[in-house]
């Protein structure tokens, strides 16, 4: 049996009493609190701190973010797992900047919430002689929807790398949200206030990359009659994102290796090193790897690119996501085109879970234009609901439904199966 000591903070009792019975079945001791306050009330009266504590984000009064960089003052050794409802970048690196363990969306699986706070508790353990961490402040955040486990995954990677500095390549189909993710890790950088410059490899004539990249010196070539400052001078300080970078001519490959490596460039028809100081954020369509096994990409800059990847899921992989995904885009749309938001009916909804979305988000960004605008196309008629109810609702209701029963038979369990005890 475990000896571990955790405190759950929660205003919702339902929540607390799930997790105190979870834990307390595998040894764990539990402590319940209402608010962030009551906590930091007990703090300095407690002669044991509890291993780790497990808080809900949205609370009346001092919110877990709010409560999380508190405690980061207070005991910076102890470890913090977020709980929210709101899954969302926002989220996810607001509790990774706020010094959070982990963090975990509600509607959870008991079993991995148990596994979750165990590890917390081992960490606070073995660092409770840890010095202080500085609590960052607060960026601009980037909304970024996504409830999926895979997106979770990407949201608790952008957490973590954002800081780093590093190389990081981001996979993904075409529609997934590369720029936006590369975006979001420069978002949330401490280059944040420095460029973000984009570039689309496939959409630059392959005879212009070198010069669009580097910059070129006047009377380098033909038509050179000024000095130019390519896209990694236009960078400096902060990061520069190669979308499609699988199209980029091998010679040019080369030319972008030596740079990552040695940070420095050279101007096309110049011959004075420039020093420039960047993160390079890459993103592919294709499988590098597949690429450079065949010789059609570079080995050695697909290793140094690849430090650290991404892989964006396609959105026939996170279905999940689909009907709040189409709800935003509906209401952004609603203001772009000055029109009322449209009822969405479940039938519709099955309509779009059906589909399998070969152009991924950006698709479903496009239908939610066209259903606002009263526009039919690409085999969605969602200006009325042509589909017969299967009598299955959107699957975060479902993931609610889960969660509800998992609430029910853990009671079940506790009472012995009596119910006027439940």
């Amino acid at each position: 049996m475990s000896s571990d000591s955790i405190w759950v903070v929660d205003d919702d009792r339902s929540i607390r009493w799930v997790l105190t019975r979870a834990f307390e079945k595998v040894g764990i001791s539990v402590r319940e609190f209402e608010s962030g306050e009551d906590v930091i009330d007990q703090l300095d009266a407690v002669t044991q701190l509890p291993d780790a504590i497990i808080t809900d984000v949205r609370m009346p009064g001092m919110d877990g973010i709010s409560f999380m960089r508190t405690l980061q003052g207070m005991h910076s050794h102890l470890p913090v797992i977020v709980m929210t409802a709101h899954s969302d970048l926002d989220s996810a690196v607001n509790a990774y900047e706020g010094g959070a363990f982990d963090y975990l969306p509600k509607p959870f699986d008991i079993d991995a919430a148990v596994e979750l706070a165990q590890r917390a508790a081992a960490h606070g353990r073995e660092s409770r002689q840890s010095s202080a961490r500085v609590v960052p402040e607060n960026d601009n955040l980037i909304g970024i929807i996504g409830a999926a486990t895979a997106m979770q995954d990407v949201f608790r990677a952008i957490g973590r790398l954002s800081r780093s500095h590093i190389t990081v390549l981001i996979n993904g189909e075409s529609g997934t949200g590369k720029e936006l993710i590369a975006k979001a890790l420069h978002r949330h950088s401490p280059r944040a206030a420095n460029p973000f410059i984009a570039l689309n490899m496939a959409a630059i004539p392959r005879e212009l990359m070198e010069s669009e990249l580097f910059g070129h010196e006047r009377g380098a070539f033909t038509g050179a009659q000024t000095q130019r400052t390519g896209r990694f001078e236009q960078a400096n300080g902060g990061t520069l994102f190669l979308d499609e970078i699988e199209s980029m001519p091998i010679a040019v490959q080369i030319k972008l290796l030596r740079v990552i490596q040695e940070r420095v460039i050279e101007r096309v028809g110049g011959n004075e090193l420039i020093p420039v100081d960047i993160v390079v954020v890459a993103a592919s369509k294709a499988d590098l790897a597949s690429l450079s096994e065949s010789g059609e990409f570079r080995a050695d800059l697909f290793y140094r690119l690849n430090i650290a990847s991404l892989n964006l899921p396609a959105l026939r992989q996170r279905k999940e996501d689909i009907q709040v995904l189409f709800r935003h885009f509906v209401i952004q749309a609603s203001h772009k085109y000055k029109t009322r938001p449209s009822t969405i009916y479940p039938e519709q909804i099955q309509q779009l879970c059906r589909h399998e979305w070969p152009g991924n988000v950006r698709e479903l960004r496009n239908v939610a234009d066209r259903f606002v605008l009263g526009i039919v196309g690409d085999g969605f008629d969602l200006q009325s609901p042509i589909c017969e109810s299967t009598g299955e609702d959107f699957a975060f209701e479902k993931q609610m439904e889960q969660y509800e029963r998992n609430v029910l038979t853990e009671a079940l369990i506790e009472s012995a199966g009596n119910i006027n005890e439940v």
